[in-house]
């Protein structure tokens, strides 16, 4: 027994240097992403490749298995795809698109992330088929608000990210995602709090984000969704 303690003793600090490699890599290409000056019209052309999933204007798919991107923080969008990058969110077609073959270097990700902020939904996000208990839910007010703000416009600076205006289904499969351990870039707190919430209260959270106004809320006057 003793033995087989000293195995795993080493093993893990064999391992400790790679883990720690890993997230110094991550830090290092997301600092040199946000120092880089976008180049909108580079950032265009890479933008084609990620337009055949998340639609010409970053709109996504109705049925919530591409999120929406237009009108993300660009800082927000560039960690999501270092993250891709170096294993750190998971999902095969997003890693393919984030390796070194498509977005050769920081640059090409500054310049992508910085193009998909700017764009327009051109309709409102795929809604639920519920009400929220009320039009500003207060279960998003007491568990989400203090980070994602009032209205889920999140803060580009802290890197949280906007969650108003994307679709509910999506919104509902990341939130068990991150619960069954499938968002390995989201912290253990962040995980833990998404746990205490009901099935109940994650439709009604999901339901009021995707009802929250997107980024540019004059769009989408007078349209009710679809």
């Amino acid at each position: 027994m003793r033995q087989s303690s000293i195995f795993v003793a080493v093993g893990v600090l064999m391992l400790a240097p790679v883990i720690a490699w890993a997230s110094s890599s991550v830090r290092t290409d997301y600092a040199a992403a946000v120092r880089s000056k976008p180049n909108l019209e580079r950032g265009a052309e890479l933008f084609r490749t990620c337009a055949a999933c998340h639609g010409p204007s970053g709109e996504g798919t109705l049925d919530g298995n591409v999120p929406r991107i237009a009108g993300q923080h660009s800082h927000v969008l560039a960690k999501q795809l270092v993250d891709y990058r170096h294993e750190k969110r998971w999902d095969i077609r997003m890693e393919r698109i984030a390796d070194r073959h498509f977005l050769k270097d920081m640059q090409a990700v500054a310049d992508v992330a910085a193009f998909a902020s700017e764009l327009k939904p051109p309709y409102p996000p795929r809604r639920g088929k519920h009400e929220p208990d009320s039009p500003g839910s207060p279960l998003y007010a007491a568990r989400c608000q203090s980070c994602h703000g009032p209205a889920g416009e999140g803060n580009a600076d802290k890197l949280v990210p906007r969650l108003a205006g994307q679709h509910y289904e999506y919104l509902v499969r990341q939130i068990y995602d991150a619960v069954d351990g499938r968002r390995p870039n989201l912290s253990r707190k962040h995980i833990r709090l998404l746990a205490k919430l009901e099935r109940d209260d994650i439709l009604d959270v999901a339901e009021f984000l995707s009802r929250s106004a997107w980024s540019d809320p004059a769009r989408l006057e007078g349209n009710d969704g679809l």
